[in-house]
């Protein structure tokens, strides 16, 4: 099942091994490595440190959420925050709380980091940093070799991203292709060689990444981005918590279940990208609510995906479908294998792509909250990724046979109609605009 981000596959002259990890076949990323961990980043004429790891081993003392607390951060009504830092919380939680219960406890904790940095008065507009000779260059490499990834297998959002800041549209671009190599990872060429151990390590690596130990040039791209901006290492493990599930599950008995593999897989990128594409300042929406619409869209992309790809994953022999769901409409996994169209089919598909189009909808007041220079990218792919449901309609949701995509017409004509609605303020700001004159 493929990470519901903008295709971005990594070719570049790394070798996935069995391990999970991506060795250079060239001396250079070695050079650059030594040269990054030797000479440290400095900003302002101080020693700038990697950055720390900005998770905390928290979890809940009981099963109620609203009595628990994050080192005594609270949210903008003086409420508690309470966060759990990773899925795999006690027992007591995993009893207490549904899935989207859980997954909202870590939309919390990315917003109140954000918040944190704006009470604290810095500018996220992020600025260069002043390094030691012979670094930036290489780093800019880095970034450059990201955007080059992004630009050969996401095309339409590559162009997005253009109008972003440079640091912005760098940030992203970093963030992009750590998020495929992942994926890639247990849906990529070497899937049948990858194991826990192997995912464990990629782990590691990743919290290597977020102390400034990067391990080559692409993992430097994204450790400068992770030291720049506001971004949590929760939802980068909750990624990699999703390729795990993808080793040993194949099967969903409802809902609950479904939506939190669309949350590892899926709903973690959007809770990355906020951070970077950033809120508009003139926004009067409450920065829990931006992350939430980050996390619908993702979800949305996710579902969008599984529909779109049910005949492939039957094949695989996996059904990313609610089975109580299909038992309710008379269906069994039999009848996706078999892969027939059916009333009992079409009925079942009609609610799927409700359930897929409401999260959309709950996106959109996000995306007009977000820096009016990163609108256009995120406008776009969700426009794009709409129509691949209005695709599986117009196949008669035959989703076994026929693969539904958006032709490149569509494409085409979907690209000035992001533009147009990324033009458009936040409404809350346009609002308090009315209100003064």
């Amino acid at each position: 099942m493929s990470v519901a981000v903008l295709r971005v596959v990594c070719t570049n002259p790394m070798i996935a091994t069995g391990t999970g990890f991506f060795e250079s076949g060239q001396d250079g990323n070695r050079a650059f490595l030594d040269l990054f961990r030797s000479k440290r980043l400095i900003c302002n004429g101080k020693l700038k440190k990697g950055p720390k790891n900005r998770t905390k081993n928290l979890s809940f003392t009981n099963g109620d959420s609203s009595h628990a607390c994050f080192s005594g951060s609270s949210l903008e009504d003086g409420s508690i925050l309470s966060l759990t830092p990773s899925m795999g919380a006690s027992p007591a939680a995993e009893i207490a709380l549904t899935s989207e219960e859980k997954v909202y406890d870590v939309v919390l904790k990315q917003a109140a980091l954000v918040k944190r940095r704006l009470k604290s008065n810095e500018d996220l507009e992020v600025k260069l940093d002043i390094v030691l000779p012979g670094s930036l260059s290489v780093l800019n490499d880095a970034y450059d070799r990201c955007g080059e990834v992004c630009a050969e297998y996401a095309k339409t959002f590559y162009l997005g991203t253009l109008l972003m800041t440079p640091e912005r549209r760098k940030a992203i671009w970093a963030m992009y292709v750590w998020c495929r190599r992942t994926d890639e990872l247990v849906d990529g060429p070497n899937a049948s060689h990858i194991t826990p151990t192997a995912l464990n390590r990629w782990e590691a690596r990743l919290e290597d990444i977020f102390k400034g130990r990067p391990f080559d040039m692409l993992d430097a791209a994204l450790s400068d981005t992770v030291a720049k901006f506001p971004v949590d290492i929760q939802p980068f493990k909750d990624m990699i918590d999703g390729m795990r599930m993808d080793l040993w599950k194949s099967r969903y008995k409802n809902f609950d279940e479904l939506y939190l593999y669309c949350y590892y897989v899926a709903g973690t990128v959007g809770l990355m990208s906020v951070p970077i594409m950033g809120i508009a300042p003139e926004s009067q929406a409450t920065t829990e609510s931006v992350y939430n619409a980050a996390l619908a869209l993702g979800l949305a992309n996710q579902l969008t995906n599984i529909l779109r790809d049910v005949g492939e994953d039957a094949r695989r022999g996996r059904v990313y479908l609610p089975q109580d769901e299909l038992a309710q409409a008379g269906l069994s996994d039999e009848d996706i294998f078999a892969g027939k169209v059916t009333d009992k089919w079409r009925h079942f598909m009609k609610k799927q792509i409700q359930r897929a189009r409401k999260f959309f909808d709950d996106a959109e007041s996000g995306v007009t909250e977000l820096s009016s220079a990163s609108r256009w990218p995120v406008w776009a792919s969700l426009l794009l990724y709409r129509q691949i449901l209005d695709e599986i309609e117009a196949n008669d949701y035959n989703n076994f046979t026929r693969r539904a995509y958006v032709s490149k017409p569509k494409k085409i004509i979907a690209l000035p109609m992001a533009y147009a609605k990324a033009l458009v303020p936040p409404p809350s700001s346009r609002i308090s605009q009315k209100t003064l004159l």
